[in-house]
């Protein structure tokens, strides 16, 4: 596709307005135009997964943990009531979820990362936590004061715990770099790592106040865990993975990352200490209505301003293609929009063989093209030229299937 002097147009990427926004970014390659005729990719070619997955080692390290894990709650607490602690504790689990799914659904995430993010969550922080609880009783014995309790509490948990799931969301960074592109990313795996630590960590509360009080208590502490705070630690490790988010965003690489997560990891650790703190020291029903529900405001209206930023910069790239000729600039505010996404999808379904499915892949390849031209113009992918090859094919194939009689 050329312009009236016969030059290919230029793809020098627009300024970025935003406080959040890109770096400065360098040229990039150039996109080529697109073919008089796209032939079919096989369904099974998709972008390498290298650099978007944990790695094995770590999910071996999962595993023995939560073998460890099992035989503390059946020792501990007994098969009945941990039974009945993790089917009470799936239910915020789920609503958690599905918050999370919103969140991450312009461009989500890959499915394995997903599942490794609730794991070290639900597993490998726990464990953490409880080993450094077990080392520090050995060492100190048992501390029964009310000192030692708040102290508990309010210094050791939040650190403690925060940065056993700040770990994981590192580690996610470190070995799937690839698939950590900016703040929504680390907001979206922080999520989930809290999602995971809460879940477990409602077990045991669920079944102590069932075998302390039954039905009745295990009721009311639903009410303040499950229905008050579900969103608790989300939100605590949230700040970690923003942080990160930022560093990678920047091209940051594991070294350079630290120090930013190190801030995160500050921010989270103050939340947690003023949510136990409240509950410690204060009214915790007027602490909750004066001052978390604001910073839970707070938080839905950040990640809202970020989804905005998503969706500005997937526009952005995508007009990159336009200019060259793989879209139109309508196509481009159909896929970088919401609304337009509901009308593709709508129209799709009015097709012969209903196409909704080829319009959902068309729609998907898309925003992964835009990401993959956003990290190969800022120079932090060397592979990301491969994923825009792959996926130009893909999303050149879905077209030509909508379009086919």
């Amino acid at each position: 596709m050329t312009n009236a002097s016969g030059e290919r147009p230029s793809l020098t990427p627009p300024a970025f307005p935003s406080a959040l926004a890109q770096p400065p970014q360098r040229a990039g390659a150039s996109i080529p135009p697109p073919a008089a005729a796209v032939a079919p990719v096989p369904t099974a070619a998709a972008p390498s997964r290298r650099g978007r997955s944990a790695p094995i080692w770590a999910a071996a390290l999962l595993v023995l943990v939560l073998i460890g894990l099992v035989g503390y709650f059946l020792t501990a607490i007994g098969p009945s009531a941990s039974l009945v602690g993790m089917i009470v504790a799936l239910i915020p689990l789920v609503g958690v979820l599905f918050a999370i799914r919103i969140i991450d659904r312009w461009e989500p995430e890959p499915r394995g990362l997903v599942i490794f993010a609730i794991a070290w969550g639900a597993v490998a922080a726990v464990g953490i936590a409880l080993g450094v609880d077990l080392v520090l009783s050995f060492v100190f014995g048992a501390r029964d004061s009310a000192v030692d309790d708040a102290f508990r509490a309010v210094v050791q948990a939040p650190i403690v715990e925060e940065i056993a799931k700040g770990l994981g969301v590192y580690l996610i960074f470190v070995t799937a770099r690839r698939a950590f592109d900016g703040p929504v990313d680390g907001v979206v795996y922080g999520a989930l790592v809290g999602a995971g630590f809460a879940f477990t960590e409602n077990i045991q509360y669920f079944a102590i106040s069932f075998i302390e009080g039954g039905v009745a208590d295990t009721g009311a502490t639903f009410f303040v865990r499950g229905i008050m705070s579900p969103f608790a630690h989300v939100m605590f490790t949230s700040v970690t993975g923003f942080a990160l988010g930022l560093a990678a965003r920047r091209g940051a690489r594991a070294g350079r990352a630290f120090g930013p997560w190190m801030l995160g990891l500050v921010g989270a650790i103050v939340l947690h200490a003023l949510w136990n703190g409240s509950a410690v020291f204060g009214d915790f029903f007027v602490l909750y209505l004066t001052l978390q529900i604001p910073l839970f405001a707070v938080f839905i209206i950040g990640v809202i301003a970020l989804r905005r930023e998503e969706t500005r910069l997937t526009h952005a790239r995508l007009a990159d293609y336009a200019a060259a000729g793989w879209f139109t600039p309508q196509e481009v505010d159909m896929l970088a929009t919401s609304a337009g996404r509901r009308t593709a999808l709508e129209w799709a379904g009015t097709l012969r063989g209903d196409r909704r499915q080829v319009m959902k892949g068309f729609i998907a390849d898309a925003t992964a093209l835009a990401a993959a031209r956003q990290r190969a113009i800022s120079g932090r992918d060397p592979h990301a030229a491969e994923d825009e090859r792959v996926l130009l094919s893909r999303t050149a194939a879905a077209r030509a299937a909508l379009f086919a009689p």
